[in-house]
């Protein structure tokens, strides 16, 4: 047996000792408070019910479940909130307590996870950051005073079609829209324009959706935590080499 076969074997086995430790040591106390839910499976838990289409799997589940609902994704114990009324109490009414979220393995890459506000935990630089924006980017007095910037940046785009349907040439409606919203978010922030040319929006836009490919695609590392430091999909390597190459 060669040394990548002894590498695999020890590699699966420690996994599945530490995933069958986590199901049944979890299954033995402390699930009597969680919400009804499907049955999970030892090891993989309910990751096969979610199917090709989460959104439908879950409003299949709710209707048997009710509007709260627990899964267990791998080694992950999930809690699934599917109506209004829930959902109001989760964002808005208990908000303080259940702002924090699940951080993806992919955000670690560059440790977007310590200085982004919509990954940091409730903390004072969380709390701070929030104000800052509150009361400096979406702000009713803030919007108001930065209306001639977003009507001039949308004459502008009107200009930049009617250029093109002029000169007969076609237009990318995703490219010129995604060139005015950079231009509007830089101007709000940084008071200029970030981007100019269509070769630098497409730069950008490649860029953008490259990283949020790399971010949104299924990592195992997610739903086995034992997984995190060997990194078997590589999604921590892939932004930064999209960030490179960029």
């Amino acid at each position: 047996m060669d040394l990548v076969s002894c590498i695999l074997i020890y590699v699966f086995t420690f996994v599945l000792i530490q995933a069958l430790r986590s199901f049944y040591g979890r299954s033995s106390g402390g699930n009597h408070r969680l919400p009804p839910g499907p049955l999970p499976f030892p090891v993989i838990g309910n990751l096969l019910e979610l199917g090709d289409k989460p959104h439908k799997s879950l409003t299949k589940l709710a209707k048997t479940f009710g509007p709260i609902m627990s899964l267990r994704l791998g080694q992950v114990t999930t809690v699934v909130v599917s109506s209004a009324d829930m959902a109001k109490g989760v964002l808005l009414t208990h908000d303080q307590f259940l702002s924090d979220r699940t951080v993806p393995d992919a955000i670690k890459a560059v440790n977007h996870h310590d200085y982004s506000l919509p990954f940091l935990p409730v903390s004072p630089r969380w709390r701070s950051l929030r104000k800052l924006c509150n009361n400096q980017l979406f702000g009713h007095k803030v919007l108001d005073a930065s209306q001639h910037l977003r009507r001039r940046k949308v004459q502008q785009l009107i200009q930049e079609v009617e250029q093109s349907s002029v000169t007969g040439e076609a237009v990318d409606i995703g490219k010129v829209a995604f060139k005015t919203t950079l231009n509007l978010l830089s101007n709000t922030i940084f008071s200029v324009d970030l981007v100019r040319s269509a070769g630098t929006v497409g730069e950008f836009r490649e860029t953008v959706a490259g990283i949020m490919k790399e971010v949104g695609a299924p990592n195992m590392a997610d739903y086995f935590p034992v997984l995190k430091k060997l990194d078997p999909q590589g999604v921590k390597i892939a932004p930064l080499f999209i960030l490179a190459g960029s």
